[in-house]
């Protein structure tokens, strides 16, 4: 993990303000040390998006869903990695058999000629810039029982929320001011 600062209480804030809502998380294998092992410990529910029997190492590099808590051990842990791309937020009122669903149904894409090729939507790289390009259908499509994606933005001090628009996602970008006792 890098050395940068990490407004953890103004991140939480940011999730956790509906008390209506859930808050899942979309964890890129590939990017997060240690994953398997710190989903293990939490006992946080949560399961891998790819599926079957997996080889080990495609295990370790899969995008994982994970049911977040506010008060987690685990949810502090991925808030400290704000900044290393290691997945995307989800603020929904879905249960999570749907939302595994949905997650399951968008991660493969095909190419124009028909090629199978998997979406990493999970990458918040790769999501902030999808959803600027993303038309109603589209936007209907990867949303479906989404109310919010919160990602990272260009740096660690700011977070980008997606909400479903009509024509397409709107995007609103907000600083994450905080106390510098706040910040890992």
């Amino acid at each position: 993990m890098s050395s940068i600062k990490v407004p953890i209480k103004a991140l939480r804030d940011q999730l956790f303000s509906d008390l209506k809502t859930q808050v899942y998380a979309v964890l890129d294998g590939a990017s997060i040390p240690n994953l398997l092992s710190e989903l293990e410990a939490s006992k946080a529910r949560n399961q891998c998006l790819l599926r079957g029997e997996l080889d080990p190492a495609l295990a370790k590099a899969a995008p994982y869903l994970v049911h977040l808590q506010a008060d987690s051990a685990l949810t502090e842990w991925l808030l400290k990695g704000w900044g290393n791309h290691w997945g995307i937020f989800v603020i929904t009122q879905a249960d999570f058999i749907d939302l595994r669903k949905h997650f399951r149904a968008i991660l493969m894409v095909y190419d124009p000629d028909g090629k199978p090729l998997y979406f990493r939507y999970y990458d918040p790289r790769v999501l902030r810039v999808y959803l600027t390009t993303c038309n109603a259908q589209e936007t209907q499509q990867v949303f479906g029982p989404v109310l919010a994606y919160i990602t990272e933005g260009e740096t660690t001090k700011t977070l980008l929320r997606f909400l479903p628009g009509e024509e397409q996602p709107v995007c609103s970008e907000i600083a994450l001011v905080s106390g510098s006792d706040d910040e890992v």
